[in-house]
């Protein structure tokens, strides 16, 4: 009998090693074929590396061929039977399934490459601004992946025409908008990149370039005569957001869930701001720095300052090992495609011992929203760029675990960068600065604002108009950003939620970590471990740090089903 006992246990011993082998091949092939296949967007959390040579490619045969790789990765994924692992290979296993859904996601329900014109000037500028975010110098290996990606333009236009077969009214207009001066765009970019490029790049760089612009001008024709053609509908519909929130973002709540969370908080931090502004009565106002230099040098200086604190107070660890997040005078080859993203370079798993970079324009009274606030307290900046996104990011990509070095979702990425913002006030970072403090619970406004903007946009109660004017008036902000923001997540739906709902989750977590762990409770051990496992969405490290499998149990019950267009 006893023997027969250690030859089971030898057997489940060994399986659980094989199993988890099976695993990392899959997410190795997953990750792989993913760096070559990403979509390209606006969003600077999902910037992936490339392999050599990358392009974008998004011919019939190319979307094909992206169906048939993911039925293969979904059938992989699906034969793994996972439970009987450990829970940390089971939250791998979710993990992957989450990337797969995401891919399905991108092609049949958000369809951006059916459905959003804006999609293709993505995959054409924003190819361009994506290589040109990391630092000088542009070495030959770099120049020439400037050049091929100018090159591939047309390429990509001929594409798009090819593909938007559901194209929207209010996405059209938007695109339209962004290609308004292109020409003289990347005309600009064009001339101030050639004296830092090699020089045969640098005068093979001409001819693309005007090529590129014909393209983009001929596509925004194209948009103008196809515009009265379009439906005006820019909502994915009740079900595909839904099947986001379980599938991809392993969210345990429903779209009235959301927006409901979403107006509490929204409610709190009007009364916080309320009771704040009351407080600061007399107090001075911010004033901007008068130079670019000083807002730099401000910038610099208080990154330094708060990892200072952080280690002081004893919040978190920061490893030696982190370089910073500095930031940079923007670059005259940048600024013309400044609106294709935010501004910055995180580096990447391969770029560990590299500084990240944040390309910053001079300070303006008439600068937008966030960049008014960056410039009036660099410490605004550094709680959800510097600390929250770069220090995030960084952790997570030097992660020993292999597959969760990789970004897939930023329901958690944004959560914590959010989350960091009132961490920092809470922890008394700004007790010095009262009409900072204002500032953070106006972020948070906007924050829990931005839940509702997103599911409403996705269910169809708002238009892209309606609800910038929402965000304009209810923030409030300024009219640019507001219908930036809403512009951007009616083509994204599910981002917006992220940093509230994320924070929310982060919070319940933490109140079940201290109420479980009692006195044995360290803030430091728990922000370590989010910072570290960023990547990973927050009902799965709830059910890893906790052992509390509520939100995935909620995750997993019955829902609507996303039927393939």
């Amino acid at each position: 009998m006893r023997r027969l006992w250690l030859a089971a246990l030898f057997l489940l011993l060994m399986a659980a090693p094989a199993a988890a082998d099976d695993l990392q091949s899959l997410a190795r092939d997953f990750w792989t074929w993913r760096a070559a296949h990403q979509p390209l967007t606006g969003d600077d959390i999902p910037r992936i590396d490339r392999p050599a040579g990358w392009l974008p490619d998004w011919s019939a045969e190319a979307v094909a061929q992206r169906r048939t790789a993911l039925q293969e990765f979904a059938e992989r994924w699906k034969k793994l039977d996972a439970s009987t692992w450990p829970v940390a290979q089971q939250v791998d296993y979710r993990l992957i399934g989450s990337a797969i859904a995401r891919v399905r996601w991108e092609l049949d329900a958000s369809a951006g490459w059916q459905r959003n014109p804006n999609f293709y000037i993505d995959q054409t500028l924003g190819a361009i601004f994506d290589a040109l975010l990391v630092p000088p110098p542009f070495d030959a290996a770099r120049a020439a992946d400037i050049v091929r990606r100018m090159e591939r333009i047309p390429t990509t236009v001929a594409h798009a025409k090819a593909n938007l077969t559901d194209a929207r009214a209010p996405f059209a207009r938007l695109a339209i908008e962004e290609l308004r001066d292109v020409r003289s765009r990347l005309e600009t970019v064009a001339r101030e990149l050639k004296p830092h490029l090699p020089a045969p790049f640098a005068a093979n760089l001409e001819a693309p370039t005007q090529k590129a612009a014909a393209a983009l001008e001929s596509y925004r024709e194209w948009l103008r005569e196809k515009l009265p053609t379009m439906k005006e509908e820019t909502a994915v519909g009740r079900d595909a957001y839904v099947f986001f929130l379980k599938n991809v973002a392993l969210m345990p709540y429903t779209p009235e869930q959301l927006v409901a969370m979403g107006r509490q908080e929204w409610e709190r931090a009007i009364s916080f701001e309320a009771y704040e502004k009351n407080r600061n009565a007399g107090q001075p106002e911010l004033k901007v720095p008068a130079t670019i230099d000083a807002q730099i040098a401000a910038m610099n200086r208080e990154m330094r300052a708060v990892r200072r604190f952080l280690e002081d107070k004893n919040v978190q660890t920061i490893p030696a090992w982190v370089k910073f997040y500095p930031v940079r005078h923007k670059p005259a080859y940048l600024t013309p495609l400044a609106s294709m993203g935010v501004n910055n370079d995180f580096t990447g798993p391969q770029r560990l011992k590299e500084d990240g970079t944040s390309w910053m324009s001079a300070p303006s009274p008439d600068a937008g929203y966030f960049y008014r606030a960056y410039a009036a307290d660099p410490r605004t900046q550094v709680a959800h760029e510097s600390h929250g996104h770069y220090l995030q990011l960084v952790l997570s990509w030097a992660h020993e675990n292999w597959i969760r070095r990789h970004y897939y979702d930023s329901g958690s990425n944004e959560g914590i960068a959010f989350y960091n913002e009132e961490l920092m006030l809470q922890a008394g970072l700004f007790d010095d600065a009262p009409r900072t403090r204002e500032i953070i619970y106006n972020f948070m406004r906007l924050r829990a604002l931005r839940v509702e903007v997103d599911v409403k946009l996705a269910t169809g109660e708002f238009t892209i108009p309606q609800a910038a004017d929402y965000l304009r008036t209810m923030v409030p902000m300024d009219a640019e950003t507001a219908l930036q923001e809403a512009g951007f997540f009616a083509t994204a739906p599910g981002q917006a939620i992220t940093y509230q709902i994320g924070k929310l989750q982060i919070l319940r977590n933490l109140a079940d970590a201290k109420l479980k762990q009692g006195e044995k409770f360290s803030v430091r051990a728990f922000h370590d471990y989010l910072w570290k496992n960023g990547n990973v969405p927050l009902s799965l490290q709830r059910w890893e740090l906790l052992g509390l499998r509520d939100d995935l149990d909620a995750v997993d019950k019955p829902q609507e089903s996303l039927n393939r267009r």
